[in-house]
């Protein structure tokens, strides 16, 4: 008799080989042994997930020194119904890579994605002012291309995976202005919500009722007066009309907390249009911090549920006032 195989789930993210994307993914153990399938765009990537091509996506969201990446955010708040699982957090260290035995007098261009040498202007401001800046699809299609070119008058901007991948030469590493820089990845799936685990993050989208003063400031006080703290607000339009925009918010908690679902609740019931996409475990603080404070939401519940134990299951009845 035949045995039956199961197959690892498919995860999708941003091709060729060599992008952050990939090296981000691959920090991940259980992600590193699902298959793996490639997509020229962040937008395919996100698409093939609610299609139901592939179990899940993964593409970055957010950048310390640029900020969200429209492609992410958009298509999740506006083209597609997926749930973020999970966030993974990775430094970004640029180089500058060519063809072996090419130096920086001999480079006449520089190509890279756009998100990549904008975080490197002072780099090539100094070094390469002269340089023609070209925008390719990621910074492994610029190292990929090189390789195929052959141009030893141009020189890319792409993490070392990059170089391994398509055998250039790292002729400056490290060239990103800020050492410090990080990204943001997040993993998708069409359904499901990540359990809780005492130290997670909830991503919302916000569409005003209206256009009036104050409608802003009457979101985030649902949010102030449960003391919730936001750690991530921005705007983005919403396509309806100019000046109209929606309002993208990550916040501290999971939906399965009592707090952030009555802030969420008084939120729909005044209207507003809530897309909810995701509450899953917190990429930010140590290990030993996670745990405390798992450790501490475990026995936060375990006195809640104490004290609702002693609620009386029917009312108890009030004595009544003697008769004069």
């Amino acid at each position: 008799m035949r045995e039956s195989t199961t197959l690892p789930p498919t995860v999708a993210y941003l091709g060729p080989s060599g992008t952050f994307t990939e090296q981000a993914l691959f920090a991940q153990p259980d992600l590193a042994q699902f298959r793996h399938a490639l997509f020229g765009s962040i937008v395919e990537v996100l698409r093939a997930v609610e299609a139901g091509q592939v179990d899940y996506g993964f593409a970055a969201i957010e950048n310390m020194i640029e900020g969200s990446v429209n492609a992410t955010t958009d298509t999740l708040a506006f083209d597609a119904d997926l749930i973020i699982q999970r966030e993974v957090v990775i430094n970004i260290n640029l180089n500058l890579l060519v063809l072996p035995g090419v130096e920086l007098g001999d480079i006449v261009r520089v190509r890279s994605y756009p998100m990549a040498y904008a975080q490197c202007r002072q780099y090539l401001a100094d070094h390469l002012p002269s340089a023609a800046i070209e925008a390719t699809n990621s910074t492994a299609d610029a190292a990929r291309e090189l390789a195929e070119s052959l141009r030893r008058d141009t020189a890319v901007i792409a993490p070392q995976r990059a170089a391994e991948v398509y055998g250039l030469a790292m002729l400056k590493t490290d060239i990103e202005d800020h050492p410090d820089n990080q990204t943001r990845f997040v993993l998708v799936s069409n359904q499901g919500i990540a359990p809780p685990t005492g130290h997670d993050k909830t991503s919302i989208v916000i569409f005003q009722r209206d256009d009036q003063p104050g409608s802003l400031i009457s979101i985030l006080q649902e949010f102030a007066a449960r003391r919730i703290n936001l750690t991530k607000l921005t705007s983005r339009p919403t396509r309806r009309a100019l000046g109209d925009y929606c309002f993208l918010i990550d916040c501290e908690g999971h939906i399965a907390s009592e707090v952030l679902g009555d802030a969420l609740r008084s939120l729909h019931q005044q209207r507003h249009q809530v897309k909810f996409l995701g509450s899953y475990p917190s990429a930010y603080g140590s290990e030993e911090e996670q745990s405390t404070n798992r450790g501490v939401s475990s026995e936060a519940q375990r006195w809640l549920s104490e004290l609702r134990s002693q609620i009386n299951p029917v009312a108890t009845p009030h004595p009544r006032p003697a008769s004069r």
